[in-house]
């Protein structure tokens, strides 16, 4: 597991990230950073969501809700045009400490 420091740096970053591969609702996002971390970083819904409402509110991602279909309703995610801009930022800064490390 990763220090907890490091995946809280990283989550908005890789929330953006997963969202260029189309509009996903959080327990998806929650399981496809699991997928992609190979189980390294493990989030939660507490976690999470808080951040997903942070990204609404700075305009990076629009949500809206929809129904399953097993009938429940989802709150989606997609990613913005501001989104697409943070992203490129956020891995250029990642690309940087990454070089530096």
């Amino acid at each position: 597991m990763l220090a907890k420091e490091l995946v809280a740096a990283s989550t908005v970053p890789l929330v953006l990230s997963v969202l260029t591969e189309g509009d996903t609702y959080g327990y998806a996002l929650i399981q496809r950073v699991r997928e992609l971390s190979g189980g390294k970083i493990e989030w939660t819904e507490g976690m999470l969501y808080p951040v997903l409402h942070w990204m609404e509110r700075e305009q990076l991602v629009e949500a809206e809700w929809q129904s399953a279909e097993n009938g429940r309703r989802r709150k989606y995610y997609r990613l913005r045009k501001e989104g697409r801009k943070a992203l490129a930022t956020g891995r250029a800064d990642w690309m940087t400490v990454h070089a530096t490390l």
